[in-house]
């Protein structure tokens, strides 16, 4: 049975010295070489997580500019439903997201069968997300009054929404699927399953938002049945995928089911709970912005999902890397290589702050055309493009703390990035951005525009970023203390 010891892994250059080319200094040759194969392994899973990652992110894409061509409204209804429902999937995915560390961990100290079972015990976590994920997503009511969400649009939004929680059972074995592949370094067939998923979510959008051969199209719901259709399609495909690639085999996914263990699911869930905490206020700031937009009109509805679609499709860049090198921390640490892990640290960071510079140049050249593309309303698409101009600013935090978040959930630390995100990004981030839109600031009246939060986003992300460095760097000398 084959183990992923970091001595004996022959797919992993960096582990020998063999390969390293002789020179004067053969000494200081090999940490150099160590440190190109590493900053490759992270750059390759980190494209291979990224271009499955865009495949799902078109999902989003293909419904905005569907909904955006059926009619204002459709697009309206849409910002408030895709909202409620992404915070609802991302805290929900938060909680399995513990598997992650847990399961490069396991691989790193080359433990393979209890990497197994833990992979089966969470599968009973899965069952209790999507049950909680079900009954929120059939009662949006509350929320849809408190933020005075328009008569308008409520109940085609509530419609939109009970499809979707029977789309989501589905989704949430996908994303454990997902997480067990970036923890063995293999997310290729996950790339390849979302991008034949793609191919059939952009025809069945259109199809059954706008109808044909007889069929009456279901306008902003079509978009949501024909993402329940493509996930139970994932779902079907994981499995024989588990069932028959030899990649699984060594970890005996199929075993027989073994009764609950309370401790497994109580640690997993002590790192996932504050986890999954973590990103709803994450989410929550973000998409609770659509809410409170929504009393601006539907020109500014529409042009805030114009920008919040291309935000998450930006962000899918950082979060790539951000995978992709935790799963590397989280095998060194399972190896007890402290010096490794900091260097893929080290790589992480270079990786994410170039990408976040190179993102930034494209969008202030192109941000009017991308406005354009996505609306043919002139005035819809001007708004928007004024907006995307703060997004240069939003994404150099967004890519930061992300990274930081991941990080430092391989040292098991969750409950200090919580309580950051909850004062920054509800406090400063959402707050701000109500007071600054319809109450104002100082002596700055209130804009009425939703550029206000926008702006105040911006500045949160930036704060939380920076403190979340700040515990990465006291992470990293506390485990440098511990192993000396």
């Amino acid at each position: 049975m084959p183990t992923y010891h970091p001595t004996r892994n022959k797919r992993s250059k960096e582990f020998t010295t063999e390969h390293s080319p002789t020179l004067a200094n053969p000494q200081k040759d090999t940490q150099t070489f160590k440190e190109v194969s590493e900053r490759k392994l992270i750059f390759n899973h980190a494209i291979t997580v990224w271009v499955g990652q865009i495949a799902v992110m078109s999902f989003g894409i293909t419904d905005t500019v569907v909904a955006g061509r059926f009619s204002e409204h459709a697009l309206a209804t849409l910002s408030i439903g895709s909202a409620f429902y992404i915070t609802v999937f991302v805290a929900l995915m938060g909680v399995l997201q513990a598997l992650l560390p847990a399961l490069a961990e396991l691989r790193g100290a080359g433990k393979a069968h209890t990497l197994g079972a833990i992979f089966r015990q969470s599968l009973y976590l899965c069952g209790f997300t999507s049950l909680v994920g079900i009954i929120a997503l059939l009662s949006p009511h509350f929320i849809f009054e408190r933020t005075q969400v328009p008569l308008t649009l409520r109940v085609e939004a509530q419609t939109y929404l009970a499809v979707l929680a029977a789309a989501l059972p589905p989704a949430l074995f996908f994303r454990m699927f997902s997480t067990l592949n970036q923890s063995l370094g293999r997310p290729q067939l996950v790339t390849w399953v979302q991008i034949a998923a793609l191919c059939i979510k952009i025809p069945l959008s259109a199809f059954f938002t706008f109808g044909a051969l007889g069929f009456e199209g279901l306008g902003v719901v079509g978009c949501a049945v024909a993402t329940l259709c493509v996930n139970y399609s994932m779902m079907a495909l994981a499995l024989v995928l588990l069932k028959t690639q030899t990649l699984y085999h060594p970890y005996k996914i199929w075993s027989p089911m073994e009764r609950i263990n309370w401790r497994e699911i109580y640690e997993l869930a002590r790192l996932g709970v504050p986890n999954a905490l973590s990103i709803t206020v994450e989410v929550s700031s973000f998409t609770l912005m659509a809410f409170f937009i929504a009393r601006l009109g539907t020109q500014a509805s529409a042009s805030h999902q114009i920008v919040a679609n291309f935000a998450a499709l930006m962000y899918m860049v950082p979060l790539s890397l951000s995978i992709a090198t935790s799963a590397r921390v989280s095998y060194w640490i399972g190896a007890s290589r402290r010096e490794s892990s900091h260097k893929a640290i080290k790589i992480g960071f270079q990786n994410v702050i170039g990408m976040a510079a190179l993102n930034i140049c494209l969008l202030a050249i192109f941000k009017n055309k991308i406005a354009e593309l996505y609306a043919p309303n002139p005035q819809v698409a001007e708004l928007a493009a004024s907006m995307l101009a703060w997004l240069c600013l939003y994404h150099v935090g967004d890519s930061l703390q992300v990274l930081c978040f991941f990080i430092l959930r391989c040292y098991k630390i969750t409950l200090k990035p919580l309580l950051i995100y909850s004062v920054m990004l509800w406090g400063v981030g959402l707050y701000g951005g109500f007071s600054l839109a319809y109450l104002g600031v100082a002596s700055i009246p209130p804009l009425l525009s939703p550029k206000a939060f926008w702006i105040a986003s911006s500045t949160a992300l930036l704060f939380s970023a920076l403190l979340l460095i700040a515990l990465v760097i006291q992470a990293q000398r506390k485990n440098t203390r511990l192993q000396n």
